[in-house]
């Protein structure tokens, strides 16, 4: 039973590729550069801006897992995504596969943030909301006229040892490692809980391989402990044993830095996720399977030791 991953080489499709060696010896790998992560992995090299060929890298699967990023840029997020998740659903369509997408919580109501569930509203605060919730739609209606068998697998803001590029690495572990200011914005003293990509990569190869998990959200299983901002740091500070040092990024500077730094403008729009209490819930999951997120504090020490040279004492 032949399962592909499109986006292979990410955060999740990495990890994802490892989990599903369990369910399956056929796995194919896809992306611009695929590169084995397991032995017996089949590779098929496409750049997914280009669509021609998604049939052929679909073509004898039978489940089809989306764990694509895409640039952080709103304007490639509307031009690439509709597109992108069109030609996966014909095509799956086309070939008999299933399809598992790795969604986010971008189209969550901002009411829902300090307690989301699969049934919170969906009302998108931001435009980058506003296209995570048109592709999810794209999915539903699909499953609802019955072309398409599918599932989403929703993961809050994460982190983990193959992720380089969540808000934890790049302003709290980076710096901290570099001897720099740990930087936060929004409110550090909201709740704001990670999801462990090494659990969500489990937890969705274990949805698709699961006949009774089909045609539903899924929350991944995400931390219960209900840590604040700076509390993740605290987190971080003591694994290195090392007294951190904080500079808070107000919005304003975020869009004076935009002029400079093109990324920094995407983020004032998110803000409302980092000025509230985030808790994102995953008891569904839970009671179905039975098993809970890694801890916080295993999850940090196991990122900074992916990050450590070999042999080097944490």
């Amino acid at each position: 039973m032949k399962q592909t991953i499109l986006g292979s080489g990410g955060a999740i499709g990495i990890p994802l590729a490892k989990e599903l060696k369990n369910y399956t010896s056929e796995i194919r790998l896809v992306s611009r550069n695929p590169k084995k992560v397991n032995d017996t992995d089949e590779l098929y090299p496409l750049d997914l801006n280009d669509l021609r060929k998604l049939p052929d890298a679909i073509k004898g699967s039978s489940i089809v897992y989306l764990t694509i990023g895409f640039e952080y840029n709103l304007k490639i997020w509307q031009e690439r995504w509709p597109r992108l998740m069109r030609a996966v659903i014909d095509a799956c369509q086309l070939h008999g596969a299933k399809l598992v997408f790795f969604d986010n919580v971008y189209m969550y109501a901002r009411s829902a943030i300090p307690f989301m569930t699969e049934e919170s509203a969906i009302l998108p605060p931001s435009r980058k909301g506003a296209v995570r919730n048109e592709v999810a739609q794209m999915i539903n209606t699909a499953v609802e006229q019955k072309k398409l068998t599918a599932l989403i697998a929703r993961a809050a803001d994460f982190y983990g040892p193959d992720n380089n590029n969540s808000a934890l690495e790049q302003m709290v572990a980076r710096n901290l490692l570099a001897g720099k200011k740990v930087q936060t914005f929004g409110n550090p003293d909201k709740i704001h809980t990670y999801t462990y990509t090494p659990d969500a990569a489990k937890a969705t190869a274990l949805l698709g391989n699961s006949e009774d998990a089909w045609n539903q959200v899924w929350h991944l299983p995400t931390t219960k402990e209900l840590l604040t901002g700076y509390q993740w740091i605290g987190l971080f500070a003591r694994e290195l044993n090392i007294e951190p040092k904080i500079r808070h990024v107000p919005t304003w500077m975020l869009r004076l830095l935009g002029l400079f730094i093109p990324v920094m403008k995407e983020f004032p729009e998110m803000m409302y996720q980092y000025e509230q209490d985030y808790t994102f819930d995953s008891t569904k999951f839970e009671k179905r399977f039975g098993w809970l997120a890694t801890s916080p504090a295993d999850g940090v020490k196991e990122m900074l030791r992916s990050r450590m040279p070999e042999n080097s004492p944490m």
